[in-house]
């Protein structure tokens, strides 16, 4: 039976040792607004423009709503409309930018290296069993122990949307057997009798949550009528730390035709963040 609790908040301005041995105490960091509402708007807004006629803004709530029939990651629909949000600049730079490095380099304590693979998730209603399962990013990514993942809540998300959980100190049990499920990334991990303590809570637009690679994850089902939760996610190591090869693929690209990075870059304005990982030093 799963005992839920509230996220333990940190404050950035916190001691940095301190903050470091909570992630390593815990598995996770949880920061209040760390991201600002206009950056978080702007990739917002650039995603529902991307996404159009299927998921718009409510003029009432200024929710991202659905419009017609449910998706998920591989159904048609999102085949179609996610080459365009992976194109976008802006959504590829906002991990480089350098408060969202800053906060990497405080977990890791040293320079890091930001994975190529950016991912936005976009989970529509009335889709339930679809949501991600359990798991583990050590397995999924092939990462070592320094790997973290780092999510930006891109809106309020409120329970019945379907929150990310964390299954608190679940990384201290090392990477764990799995066996095939329905829902994101089609995998679960084991989850042992005596785990019960996931942290969770509802999320404001800007909130950050880093977790271990080892630490157990998982979207809940987002239960309400018609509202869309939206967020994006990388995963970050410090640098020269191992990273296997299909991090440096666009997220997707091995299933969706010509979802590559030529196609990626095709328009964008600067070459500062095209192809920044080839000499890095570690790659396998």
């Amino acid at each position: 039976m799963e005992e839920t609790h509230a996220f333990v908040v940190s404050d950035i301005n916190e001691d940095h040792q301190l903050l470091r041995d909570r992630f390593h105490e815990l598995g996770y960091l949880y920061l209040k607004k760390y991201v600002g509402t206009e950056d978080c708007e702007d990739i917002l807004t650039s995603f529902l423009d991307l996404l159009k006629p299927y998921v718009i803004r409510d003029i009432n709530s200024q929710q991202p709503t659905l419009c017609g029939e449910p998706f998920s990651e591989t159904d048609p629909i999102w085949d179609e409309v996610y080459p365009k949000i992976q194109s976008l600049e802006q959504f590829h730079r906002f991990f480089h930018q350098d408060h969202i490095i800053n906060l990497m380099k405080m977990i890791t304590g040293d320079e890091v290296f930001v994975y190529p693979i950016k991912m936005a998730r976009i989970s529509t209603p009335r889709k339930i069993g679809h949501e991600t399962p359990p798991h583990q990013d050590a397995y999924s990514h092939h990462a070592g122990p320094t790997m973290a993942g780092i999510w930006v809540a891109l809106q309020d998300i409120s329970e019945p949307m379907g929150r990310v959980k964390v299954l608190s100190k679940s990384h201290k049990r090392g990477v764990r057997p799995v066996h095939p499920v329905q829902g994101v990334g089609g995998i679960q991990c084991e989850i042992y009798p005596d785990e019960t303590d996931w942290h969770v809570s509802d999320y404001e637009q800007g909130d950050v949550l880093i977790f271990h690679s080892r630490c157990v994850h998982k979207a809940e089902p987002n239960r309400t009528q018609n509202t869309v939760r939206m967020s994006i996610d990388t995963r970050f190591c410090d640098y020269g730390a191992p990273v296997f090869s299909t991090n440096l693929e666009p997220h997707h690209g091995w299933r969706i035709d010509k979802l590559n990075w030529e196609a990626i870059y095709k328009n964008w304005q600067s070459e500062r963040y095209q192809y920044y990982w080839r000499d890095y030093p570690h790659l396998f």
